[in-house]
C-alpha cells in the first residue's frame, strides 16, 4: 500500500517506519525543515530505542521517505495518516490547529479517494472538524472527490513504541463506512496474523477510548500515590500493599508503582484535555480533577523531604540528581518532574549535578545555562561534593548500585528516592539513610 503520514515526531515517525517494515512504501510529510534534514542524514529528531535502526533499514531498501512538500505527500498515499501535535491550549483543551490544517492541506491538493486516518490524540468530534476542513476545501475546488475519515488512536509507550506498534495488544478503529474499514484491515492484517486484534467501533467512541485509556492508567499511579502518602503517616509499607492489591486479578500490577508523579507528552496533556472536554459539555469529572492535583502535589513530594531534612534555606547544599527524563528509555522531559525539583533546589538556594544516560542534551536546552546546575558523564561524578543523592528517574543502570562508594561520597550520608528502587533495608545496613517514597525504613 501507498501510504502518507503527516508529522515525524513520535507518533508519525514510529507509525511511518512500522508501516513501511512489513512492507508498504511510505511517505513522511513535515513541515519542519530541520527535521527533514535529520531524517534524510540518516539520523532520528528523537530517542526512540531501536527506530534508528529500523529507519535506516527502510530507507534503504526505499520504502521509507520523507519530504517537505505538502502536495507531493497527498498526491502519494490513497491512506494519509495525521500524526501532528495536539498541545495543551491555555484551558487545558487540545489545541488542533495542526490536524486543522493538515486536513485542509489534503482537502486542497488530494484527487482521488482517500481514507484520512486521525492518529494524533484528539478530543471527541474532531473527526467531524476535520471531514468538514477537508470538505470545504473541496468545495472551494468545486470538486466531489469521495473520501472518508477514519480515528486510530495510538497506544504507544515512549521507550517501547516501537514493540508496541508491532506487536499492539489492540488495533482500535472508529470509522463510519464499510469501504473505511475495509482499508483499515488491510493496512493493519500484517500485524495481526496471530489472532484478531482490530476493535471496530462507531468514530467518537473510538476517539473517547485513547484519552480514557490514559486517563484511567494516569488515575492508577495517583491513587497508588496517595496511598503512598498515607502509609508513610501509618507506618505501613506501599510495597506490601501493592503486593497485596495487585494480586487480585481484577486489579492486576501493572501500574501500581508509587513514585513522585507522572510527566511526559500523554499522560498530563490528556487528562487536562478530557476534563476540558467534560467542562465545556457541562460536566464535572470529579474523579480527575482529584488526579491531576494528586499529580500536581506528588511532584513536590521530593523538595518537601529534602526541607523536612536540611531545613527550607538549602544555601551551600549540593544535591546530586539521577534521572531527567520523565521516564527510562526516553529523552523526553515535558512535565518531568526533574524540573520541577531542579527548579526548587535552585531557588532555596542549592546547586545541583544532574546525570541522566540519554537526556542530557534535552536538558541542557531546557535549562540553558541556568546558574547552579551542571551535568555529570556518569552517575558516580554526580555524586562529587554531593550532600545527597535524589533519584528522580528509574533508569536500569540505577537499580543496582555500590552503597559503600555511594557513602564515601556523599557528606550528608542520605539517599531520596523518588521512585523506590531500593531494598530500604540494604541501603540501611551500608550505614545511608534512606528516604523512598511509602516504605518502611525499618
Amino acid at each position: 500500500m501507498k501510504i502518507t503520514v503527516v508529522g515525524t515526531g513520535y507518533v508519525g515517525l514510529v507509525s511511518g517506519t512500522c508501516l513501511a517494515e512489513v512492507g508498504n512504501d511510505v511517505l513522511c510529510l513535515d513541515v519542519d525543515p530541520a527535521k527533514i534534514k535529520i531524517l534524510e542524514d540518516g539520523g532520528i529528531p528523537i530517542h526512540e530505542p531501536g527506530l534508528l535502526e529500523m529507519v535506516r533499514r527502510n530507507v534503504a531498501a526505499g520504502r521509507l521517505k520523507f519530504t517537505l512538500d505538502v502536495e507531493k505527500a497527498v498526491a502519494f498515499g490513497d491512506v494519509q495518516f495525521i500524526a501532528v501535535g495536539t498541545p495543551p491550549d491555555e484551558d487545558g483543551s487540545a489545541d488542533l490547529q495542526y490536524v486543522v490544517a493538515a486536513a485542509r492541506s489534503i482537502g486542497k491538493h488530494m484527487s482521488n479517494y482517500k481514507v484520512v486516518v486521525d492518529k494524533s490524540t484528539v478530543p471527541v468530534g474532531t473527526a467531524d472538524k476535520v471531514k468538514a476542513a477537508i470538505a470545504e476545501e473541496l468545495a472551494a475546488r468545486q470538486l466531489d472527490i469521495q473520501f472518508s475519515v477514519v480515528s486510530n488512536p495510538e497506544f504507544l509507550k515512549e521507550g517501547a513504541a516501537v514493540e508496541d506498534f508491532m506487536r499492539p495488544d489492540r488495533i482500535v478503529i472508529g470509522a463510519a463506512d464499510d469501504k473505511s474499514i475495509e482499508v483499515m484491515r488491510a493496512v493493519y492484517a500484517p500485524f495481526q496474523r496471530n489472532h484478531e486484534r482490530l476493535v471496530v467501533m462507531d468514530v467518537r467512541s473510538a476517539e473517547l477510548t485513547k484519552y480514557a485509556a490514559n486517563a484511567m492508567l494516569a488515575t492508577r499511579i495517583s491513587f497508588m500515590n496517595e496511598l503512598a502518602n498515607l502509609a508513610e503517616i501509618l507506618g505501613a509499607d506501599i510495597e506490601s500493599v501493592r503486593k497485596g492489591i495487585g494480586s487480585d486479578p481484577r486489579i492486576g500490577y501493572d501500574f501500581l508503582y508509587a513514585g513522585c508523579g507522572y510527566g511526559g507528552s500523554c499522560f498530563p496533556k490528556d487528562v487536562k484535555a478530557l476534563i476540558s472536554t467534560a467542562a465545556n459539555n457541562g460536566y464535572d469529572l470529579k474523579v480527575l480533577n482529584a488526579v491531576e492535583a494528586a499529580n500536581d502535589a506528588q511532584k513536590q513530594v521530593l523538595t518537601y523531604k529534602i526541607k523536612t531534612h536540611f531545613g527550607h534555606e538549602l544555601v551551600g547544599k549540593h544535591f546530586a540528581v539521577w534521572g531527567l527524563a520523565f521516564k527510562p528509555n526516553t529523552d523526553d522531559m515535558r512535565e518531568a518532574t526533574s524540573r520541577i525539583l531542579i527548579n526548587d533546589l535552585l531557588q532555596a538556594g542549592a546547586t545541583v549535578t544532574a546525570y541522566d544516560p540519554v537526556a542530557m542534551d534535552e536538558a541542557t536546552r531546557i535549562f540553558n545555562g541556568v546558574a547552579g546546575l551542571t551535568f555529570a558523564k556518569t552517575p558516580s561524578v554526580a555524586l562529587n561534593n554531593a550532600d545527597a543523592l535524589v533519584i528522580v528517574t528509574e533508569w536500569k543502570e540505577f537499580r543496582s548500585q555500590d552503597f559503600l562508594l555511594i557513602k564515601q561520597k556523599l557528606k550528608a550520608n542520605i539517599i531520596f528516592d523518588g521512585r523506590n528502587l531500593y531494598d530500604p533495608a540494604v541501603v540501611k545496613n551500608a550505614g545511608i539513610e534512606y528516604q523512598p517514597i511509602g516504605r518502611l525504613n525499618s
